[in-house]
Protein backbone atom coordinates (compact mmCIF):
# COMPACT_ATOMS: atom_id res chain seq x y z
CA UNK A 1 0.00 0.00 0.00
CA UNK A 2 1.20 3.50 -0.41
CA UNK A 3 -0.95 6.84 0.77
CA UNK A 4 -0.09 10.37 -0.04
CA UNK A 5 -0.84 11.83 4.14
CA UNK A 6 -1.43 9.86 6.92
CA UNK A 7 -2.17 11.79 10.76
CA UNK A 8 -1.79 9.57 13.47
CA UNK A 9 -3.21 11.34 16.34
CA UNK A 10 -1.31 10.04 19.66
CA UNK A 11 1.84 8.74 18.53
CA UNK A 12 4.00 9.46 21.02
CA UNK A 13 3.49 6.30 22.41
CA UNK A 14 1.12 3.14 22.99
CA UNK A 15 -0.85 2.01 20.48
CA UNK A 16 -0.36 5.51 18.39
CA UNK A 17 3.42 5.30 18.30
CA UNK A 18 3.32 1.69 17.18
CA UNK A 19 0.84 3.05 14.39
CA UNK A 20 3.02 5.81 13.27
CA UNK A 21 6.25 3.42 13.03
CA UNK A 22 3.88 0.83 11.15
CA UNK A 23 3.05 3.82 8.18
CA UNK A 24 5.95 5.80 8.24
CA UNK A 25 6.93 3.71 4.92
CA UNK A 26 4.03 3.15 3.26
CA UNK A 27 3.38 7.30 3.04
CA UNK A 28 4.86 10.32 1.57
CA UNK A 29 3.74 12.06 4.63
CA UNK A 30 2.99 10.97 8.43
CA UNK A 31 1.82 13.92 10.70
CA UNK A 32 2.64 12.76 14.09
CA UNK A 33 -0.08 14.66 16.56
CA UNK A 34 0.78 14.32 20.26
CA UNK A 35 1.57 16.99 23.37
CA UNK A 36 5.02 15.49 23.89
CA UNK A 37 7.61 14.54 21.12
CA UNK A 38 6.70 11.56 18.62
CA UNK A 39 9.77 9.81 17.46
CA UNK A 40 8.73 9.28 13.85
CA UNK A 41 7.22 11.16 11.48
CA UNK A 42 6.89 15.33 11.33
CA UNK A 43 5.61 15.87 14.87
CA UNK A 44 2.78 18.51 15.32
CA UNK A 45 3.18 19.52 18.79
CA UNK A 46 -0.22 20.48 20.14
CA UNK A 47 -2.88 19.20 22.56
CA UNK A 48 -6.57 18.27 20.69
CA UNK A 49 -8.61 18.86 23.56
CA UNK A 50 -7.92 22.43 23.18
CA UNK A 51 -9.69 24.69 19.85
CA UNK A 52 -6.36 26.26 19.51
CA UNK A 53 -4.66 22.38 18.93
CA UNK A 54 -7.36 21.54 16.49
CA UNK A 55 -6.24 24.87 14.13
CA UNK A 56 -2.45 23.83 14.50
CA UNK A 57 -3.32 20.22 12.84
CA UNK A 58 -4.95 22.28 10.05
CA UNK A 59 -2.42 24.66 9.46
CA UNK A 60 0.13 21.68 9.43
CA UNK A 61 -1.97 19.81 6.71
CA UNK A 62 -2.50 23.18 4.88
CA UNK A 63 -3.24 21.62 1.05
CA UNK A 64 -2.56 17.98 1.29
CA UNK A 65 -4.72 15.63 0.70
CA UNK A 66 -5.66 13.47 3.64
CA UNK A 67 -5.57 9.83 2.75
CA UNK A 68 -6.37 8.53 6.53
CA UNK A 69 -7.24 10.16 9.74
CA UNK A 70 -6.36 7.29 12.44
CA UNK A 71 -7.20 8.62 15.81
CA UNK A 72 -5.45 6.79 17.99
CA UNK A 73 -5.28 9.06 21.02
CA UNK A 74 -7.30 8.35 24.46
CA UNK A 75 -6.37 8.97 27.85
CA UNK A 76 -8.20 7.23 31.11
CA UNK A 77 -8.46 8.29 34.80
CA UNK A 78 -6.08 8.09 37.45
CA UNK A 79 -5.48 4.36 38.61
CA UNK A 80 -7.71 3.21 36.03
CA UNK A 81 -7.51 -0.46 34.77
CA UNK A 82 -6.15 -0.67 38.14
CA UNK A 83 -7.14 -2.64 41.64
CA UNK A 84 -7.01 1.35 43.15
CA UNK A 85 -9.34 2.59 41.02
CA UNK A 86 -12.54 4.23 42.90
CA UNK A 87 -14.72 6.41 41.07
CA UNK A 88 -15.60 8.69 44.07
CA UNK A 89 -11.77 9.42 44.38
CA UNK A 90 -12.10 11.12 40.87
CA UNK A 91 -11.25 14.13 40.58
CA UNK A 92 -13.79 16.70 38.52
CA UNK A 93 -10.35 17.96 36.35
CA UNK A 94 -9.89 13.88 35.69
CA UNK A 95 -13.27 13.48 34.44
CA UNK A 96 -13.07 16.58 32.27
CA UNK A 97 -10.16 15.20 30.78
CA UNK A 98 -10.92 12.22 29.86
CA UNK A 99 -14.34 13.33 27.76
CA UNK A 100 -12.36 16.22 26.51
CA UNK A 101 -9.71 13.71 24.62
CA UNK A 102 -11.57 10.99 23.96
CA UNK A 103 -14.65 12.40 22.73
CA UNK A 104 -14.77 16.09 22.01
CA UNK A 105 -11.14 16.15 20.44
CA UNK A 106 -12.32 13.59 17.53
CA UNK A 107 -15.27 15.39 16.87
CA UNK A 108 -13.63 18.68 16.34
CA UNK A 109 -11.07 17.22 14.49
CA UNK A 110 -12.98 15.56 11.84
CA UNK A 111 -15.08 18.31 11.36
CA UNK A 112 -11.79 20.39 11.07
CA UNK A 113 -10.21 18.23 8.54
CA UNK A 114 -12.91 17.53 6.19
CA UNK A 115 -11.94 19.41 3.10
CA UNK A 116 -8.38 17.16 3.40
CA UNK A 117 -10.24 14.41 3.25
CA UNK A 118 -12.33 15.29 0.52
CA UNK A 119 -9.11 15.60 -1.37
CA UNK A 120 -8.39 12.27 -1.20
CA UNK A 121 -9.18 9.40 -3.78
CA UNK A 122 -9.82 6.99 -1.12
CA UNK A 123 -10.01 8.60 2.51
CA UNK A 124 -10.83 6.94 5.42
CA UNK A 125 -10.92 7.91 9.44
CA UNK A 126 -10.32 5.29 12.26
CA UNK A 127 -11.09 5.72 15.97
CA UNK A 128 -9.58 3.58 18.51
CA UNK A 129 -12.42 2.75 20.49
CA UNK A 130 -12.30 0.14 23.52
CA UNK A 131 -14.45 -3.08 25.23
CA UNK A 132 -15.24 -0.73 27.47
CA UNK A 133 -17.33 1.14 25.15
CA UNK A 134 -19.41 -1.80 24.19
CA UNK A 135 -23.34 -2.80 25.97
CA UNK A 136 -22.61 -4.45 28.93
CA UNK A 137 -19.03 -4.81 29.31
CA UNK A 138 -17.89 -5.41 32.94
CA UNK A 139 -15.82 -1.84 32.96
CA UNK A 140 -15.54 -0.13 36.09
CA UNK A 141 -14.27 3.17 35.01
CA UNK A 142 -16.96 5.31 34.36
CA UNK A 143 -15.80 8.53 32.41
CA UNK A 144 -13.64 6.45 30.57
CA UNK A 145 -16.22 3.80 29.81
CA UNK A 146 -18.46 7.11 28.79
CA UNK A 147 -16.05 8.72 26.98
CA UNK A 148 -15.93 4.99 24.08
CA UNK A 149 -19.64 4.47 24.19
CA UNK A 150 -19.73 8.32 22.98
CA UNK A 151 -17.43 7.57 20.51
CA UNK A 152 -18.85 4.63 19.11
CA UNK A 153 -22.17 7.00 18.46
CA UNK A 154 -19.81 9.88 16.97
CA UNK A 155 -18.77 7.22 14.88
CA UNK A 156 -21.96 5.83 13.73
CA UNK A 157 -23.46 9.54 13.45
CA UNK A 158 -20.47 10.72 11.11
CA UNK A 159 -20.68 7.25 8.85
CA UNK A 160 -24.30 8.18 8.19
CA UNK A 161 -23.48 11.64 7.30
CA UNK A 162 -20.54 10.89 5.24
CA UNK A 163 -21.73 8.07 3.26
CA UNK A 164 -22.88 9.84 0.26
CA UNK A 165 -19.23 11.10 0.39
CA UNK A 166 -17.57 7.91 0.71
CA UNK A 167 -15.43 8.53 3.51
CA UNK A 168 -14.99 5.36 5.52
CA UNK A 169 -16.01 5.42 9.03
CA UNK A 170 -14.34 3.02 11.27
CA UNK A 171 -14.15 2.11 15.25
CA UNK A 172 -11.93 -0.54 16.48
CA UNK A 173 -12.76 -1.78 19.85
CA UNK A 174 -9.86 -3.59 21.78
CA UNK A 175 -9.01 -5.21 25.01
CA UNK A 176 -6.17 -4.98 26.65
CA UNK A 177 -3.47 -4.72 23.27
CA UNK A 178 0.45 -5.52 24.04
CA UNK A 179 2.62 -2.57 23.80
CA UNK A 180 5.60 -2.29 25.70
CA UNK A 181 3.66 -0.11 28.10
CA UNK A 182 0.91 -2.57 28.72
CA UNK A 183 3.06 -5.83 28.78
CA UNK A 184 5.11 -4.76 31.27
CA UNK A 185 2.23 -3.61 34.05
CA UNK A 186 0.23 -7.30 33.28
CA UNK A 187 3.69 -9.10 34.03
CA UNK A 188 3.83 -6.57 37.07
CA UNK A 189 0.05 -7.38 38.03
CA UNK A 190 -0.89 -3.35 38.06
CA UNK A 191 -3.03 -3.97 35.09
CA UNK A 192 -6.83 -5.89 35.37
CA UNK A 193 -8.21 -7.03 31.89
CA UNK A 194 -6.44 -10.14 31.62
CA UNK A 195 -4.40 -11.43 28.36
CA UNK A 196 -3.04 -8.82 25.63
CA UNK A 197 -3.96 -9.07 21.91
CA UNK A 198 -0.48 -8.97 19.71
CA UNK A 199 0.42 -5.58 18.83
CA UNK A 200 0.96 -7.22 15.12
CA UNK A 201 -2.53 -8.47 14.85
CA UNK A 202 -3.87 -5.04 15.57
CA UNK A 203 -2.06 -3.19 12.85
CA UNK A 204 -2.71 -6.15 10.75
CA UNK A 205 -6.64 -5.09 11.34
CA UNK A 206 -5.67 -1.35 10.71
CA UNK A 207 -3.98 -1.70 7.46
CA UNK A 208 -6.61 -4.17 5.80
CA UNK A 209 -9.47 -1.36 6.67
CA UNK A 210 -6.70 0.84 4.72
CA UNK A 211 -6.44 -1.03 1.74
CA UNK A 212 -10.07 -1.56 1.35
CA UNK A 213 -11.93 0.26 -1.57
CA UNK A 214 -13.88 3.03 -1.04
CA UNK A 215 -16.86 1.24 -1.68
CA UNK A 216 -16.99 -1.10 1.49
CA UNK A 217 -17.95 -0.04 4.93
CA UNK A 218 -16.23 -1.34 7.97
CA UNK A 219 -18.16 0.38 10.83
CA UNK A 220 -17.09 -1.33 13.34
CA UNK A 221 -14.68 -4.48 15.13
CA UNK A 222 -14.07 -5.89 18.66
CA UNK A 223 -11.06 -7.11 19.15
CA UNK A 224 -10.82 -9.09 22.71
CA UNK A 225 -8.15 -11.33 23.70
CA UNK A 226 -9.21 -14.98 23.15
CA UNK A 227 -8.20 -15.84 26.76
CA UNK A 228 -9.07 -11.95 28.38
CA UNK A 229 -11.90 -9.62 29.29
CA UNK A 230 -14.84 -9.63 26.98
CA UNK A 231 -14.32 -12.55 24.86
Amino acid sequence: MSFKTILVAGASRGIGLAVAEHFIDQCDRLLAVSRTAAPVGEWVQTDLSDLAGIETVVKAIGDDCLDALLYMGGTWETHAFTNQYRFEACSDEDIARVIAVNLVAPIRLVKALLPALRRSDNPKIIFMGALSGRDNFPGREVANSASKFGLRGVVHSLREELRSQQIGVTVINPGNVGTPEVLADLAAGNLTGGEAIPLSDLLSILGCILSLSRATCIKEIDVPAMLGKGA
